[in-house]
């Protein structure tokens, strides 16, 4: 007892003490590749390999934190509800928007990964990336796919899509709504508190995104791996 209460707070301590850094760092160097999420990881990590602390003792002491990513995502509703009559009318723009984002997203998953030889498993696994957490991993297990590895790859997909987000303007695209489209569409729960930071208007609109998207990338991928694999092969 005394040792798991060891654990839980020492880890916690940890991961809360690198998070609070990597934000002081971001407040005094607001650059893209200075996100707090990249940076604290980065610290942990560093931390970890120089003590020589193995990763599934961290995760005893530290992974209960995990639960408090649906708390966050539920305090994105308010300010989605004060932002309803704005979505309300861009309501074909984000249906239009986020269904060519899903599309895409497991679509070009798909191909590519076929193309360089992934095998089904993996292939799988890859598609939610761009789900949030807890839909991908279960729309993985269900297809087939490894849990751990789609966990690291919506990771990925949210922090690449993040440091992107400041960039959008080099696509052409200068609309706030139509950024908080693509970046909740790429990058989930990761994307939308990026978004928050330029607004509530562009985090009401990448809070709907991520929700759209969710629900239909768990139409889109069953369909796309039965189409792949099934009738095309």
């Amino acid at each position: 007892m005394i040792i798991q209460l060891t654990l839980l707070v020492g880890m916690t301590a940890l991961t809360v003490f690198a998070y609070m850094i990597a934000r002081w760092l971001y407040i005094r160097l607001p650059s893209p590749f200075l996100l707090p999420l990249v940076t604290s990881t980065l610290i942990v990590i560093i931390f970890i390999f120089l003590t020589g602390i193995d990763f599934e003792l961290y995760h005893r002491g530290a992974g209960w934190l995990e639960q408090l990513i649906g708390l966050a995502v539920v305090a994105l509703a308010f300010p989605l509800y004060k932002q309803m009559h704005i979505l309300k009318a861009y309501t074909k723009p984000l249906l239009l928007g986020t269904a060519i984002g899903s599309l895409v997203g497991v679509v070009s998953a798909l191909i590519l990964a076929s193309l360089i030889g992934l095998n089904e498993e993996i292939i799988i696994s890859l598609l939610p990336k761009s789900v949030t957490m807890a839909v991908a991993v279960d729309l993985a297990i269900a297809a087939g796919g490894e849990s751990s590895l789609t966990a690291i790859l919506v990771t990925v997909a949210g922090l690449t899509g993040t440091i992107l987000y400041p960039y959008y303007n080099l696509c052409r695209i200068h609309h706030p709504i139509g950024q908080a489209v693509g970046v909740g569409s790429a990058s989930h729960a990761i994307g939308t508190a990026k978004a928050l930071e330029n607004g509530e208007l562009e985090g009401a609109v990448s809070t709907v995104a991520m929700t759209l998207c969710a629900i239909m990338v768990s139409i889109l991928m069953p369909l796309s791996l039965w189409v792949w694999f099934d009738l095309l092969r």
